[in-house]
């Protein structure tokens, strides 16, 4: 049995490990989320797409299901699911997609759109305590080359 004295790895310690350090980050802010939306029942999945939905119509033109998953960066399936769960909120509305039958198109209600405004301003205050020990713009553009394109 190992007793972790044969472990080959080329850093010296768990803490110099880049890997791990975000997900340490990731999973220390994800609490911190989930304690900002709670109070205004969501979860982060569900505000993530609320407000994506919000961005990708504000030209008056509401994204379908594929479009919002791709903005949002989920599984198109697992978006299906929690936009059901924001249509029984009364946050979302599904409707056929014009351009293809196959597909709805998502529309947030006026009651949605106050749900997510009061939960941006709960986000955003989470974030600017969460980060508010590091440089947040040059955060900002190591994160921009590490997530991917972001519509």
């Amino acid at each position: 049995m190992a007793d972790g004295q044969d472990l080959k790895t080329r850093f010296s310690g768990p803490s110099e490990s880049p890997g791990l350090l975000l997900w340490r980050t990731t999973m220390r802010w994800q609490r911190v989320m989930t304690a900002a939306l709670t109070p205004l029942d969501l979860t982060h999945v569900q505000f993530v797409l609320l407000a994506s939905a919000m961005w990708l119509g504000r030209n008056g033109e509401p994204p379908n299901q594929v479009q919002l998953a791709a903005q949002a960066g989920t599984e198109v399936k697992m978006t299906s699911d929690v936009v059901a769960r924001l249509e029984a909120k009364g946050l979302i509305a599904r409707e056929a997609d014009p351009r293809d039958s196959r597909a709805k198109v998502i529309r947030v209600t006026p009651t949605g759109a106050a749900a997510a405004q009061r939960a941006i301003v709960a986000v955003e205050a989470a974030d600017a305590a969460f980060f508010e020990p590091v440089d947040e713009a040059q955060l900002v553009g190591l994160l921009q080359q590490l997530a991917g394109e972001i519509r």
